[in-house]
C-alpha cells in the first residue's frame, strides 16, 4: 500500500488478513500504528487488525517484491510516487492500482511504468483519522476497478475482506462521476461541518449543485461520458440538490446516511496544515471548461477560497454558513 494515510491504512488494515501487506508511508502516520490498528464505520463494529498482521515502511524499497501495489498518495505526489516505484519495481510485472482522487493519475503512473500494468481504481467512500491508529469509514459504496484480467486477484481478495468491490468496464467515466461528488470536499472543508450536518443544509448543496453544473458542461464540451453512481443520473443529481430540505429528504435519503464522524480529506487537510488537492478536484473543472471555451466561475471561486484557507494556520481557516459560501460562489457569476 504506497500512501499509507487513511484510505491506505483503511485498505490494507482489511487485507492483511487475506494477503501480505506492506503500509508504505510518512513516519508520523506509521507511528501510530505500533500497537496495530482499529477500522471502524461502515455499519460494522469496529475491529482491530494487530501490528504483527501487517508490515510497516517508509521507502519505496519496500515494495520491491509486491504483486500489487495499490497508489493512494495525492494527487501532487504522484509524479514523485511514480519516479521512486519505477527505482524499484524495474522490470517485475507488478499491477499497479491508482486508488486516488481526480482523472489523470493512471496516466502519471503509466508514464512512468511501462513494464507494469497500471490500473485506474475509484474509492467511493471518505475515510477519517479520527484518533491515531483509528480509521473511520463514513460512508458506504463499492471500490472499482478498471475490468482487467489482473484485476481479478485483488477484487478477490478485497471482497473476501468484507469490503464491496468490482470491476468497471468504463473506469474513466467512473473516476468522472466521483470527481463531481468529490467537488463537495471543498464545501465540506470551507463549512467546518460534519458532512452530514453539512449535506443537510440547502444552501451548502446549492453550491454543489452549481459545481456539478459546470462539471457536467464541461464535460459534455468535451464529449466524456459520466457514469451514475447514485440513485439519480448526475445531471438529475445536481438538481435534486437544490431542492428544498423536506423534499430532498425524501428523494435522497440514502445520500445523508453519512455517519456523524463523517468529514472529508480535504477539511483533515486543512486542520493538519497539509496541501489540499483542490487543483485535482476544482481546478480540473476549470481547466477543463477552459479548453473549450466554457467557464466555471463557482469552482474558480471555491479554488480561491481554499487556497487561502491553506495558508492560513492549520485549524484556523475561516469557516463558512451555507449563506456566505453561497452568495461568495454566486456573486462572481
Amino acid at each position: 500500500m504506497f500512501g499509507a494515510g487513511s484510505v491506505g491504512c483503511y485498505l490494507g488494515g482489511h487485507l492483511a488478513a487475506h494477503a501480505d501487506v506492506t503500509l508504505i508511508g510518512r513516519p508520523a502516520v506509521l507511528e501510530t500504528l505500533a500497537d496495530g490498528l482499529t477500522l471502524s464505520g461502515g455499519d460494522r463494529p469496529a475491529r482491530v487488525v494487530p501490528p504483527g498482521a501487517f508490515a510497516v515502511a517508509t521507502d519505496a524499497a519496500a515494495a520491491a517484491g509486491a504483486d500489487y501495489v495499490l497508489v493512494a498518495v495525492k494527487s501532487a505526489a504522484t509524479a514523485a510516487a511514480a519516479e521512486e516505484l519505477a527505482q524499484v519495481l524495474g522490470e517485475r510485472p507488478a499491477v499497479v492500482v491508482s486508488f486516488q482522487n481526480g482523472l489523470h493519475n493512471p496516466a502519471v503512473l503509466r508514464a512512468a511504468l511501462p513494464r507494469q500494468t497500471v490500473l485506474a481504481g475509484m474509492v467511493p467512500y471518505n475515510v477519517l483519522q479520527t484518533v491515531p491508529g483509528t480509521f473511520h469509514r463514513g460512508t458506504a459504496g463499492a471500490l472499482m476497478v478498471q475490468d482487467e484480467p489482473t484485476a481479478a486477484a485483488l477484487v478477490a481478495a478485497l471482497t473476501a475482506s468484507g469490503l464491496a468491490a468490482r470491476t468497471a468496464v468504463d473506469i474513466e467515466a467512473v473516476q468522472r462521476a466521483k470527481l463531481l461528488v468529490n467537488l463537495n470536499n471543498a464545501i465540506n472543508a470551507l463549512s467546518g461541518l460534519p458532512l452530514r450536518e453539512q449535506l443537510g443544509q440547502r444552501a451548502f448543496r446549492r453550491c454543489l449543485a452549481l459545481c456539478q453544473l459546470e462539471g457536467l458542461a464541461a464535460f459534455r464540451a468535451a464529449g466524456l461520458p459520466v457514469a451514475r453512481l447514485g440513485p439519480f443520473p448526475a445531471p438529475v443529481t445536481a438538481r435534486v440538490l437544490g431542492l428544498p430540505d423536506r423534499v430532498f429528504q425524501r428523494l435522497a435519503a440514502a445520500s445523508l446516511r453519512v455517519d456523524a464522524q463523517a468529514r472529508s480529506s480535504m477539511w483533515e487537510d486543512l486542520r493538519r496544515g497539509r496541501p489540499t488537492e483542490i487543483g485535482s478536484l476544482q481546478g480540473e473543472i476549470v481547466d477543463l471548461a477552459a479548453e473549450h471555451g466554457l467557464t466555471a466561475p463557482a469552482n474558480a471561486r471555491l479554488l480561491e477560497l481554499v487556497r487561502a484557507a491553506e495558508r492560513a494556520e492549520p485549524g484556523h481557516a475561516r469557516q463558512w454558513s451555507g449563506a456566505q459560501l453561497l452568495a461568495e460562489v454566486r456573486t462572481v457569476r
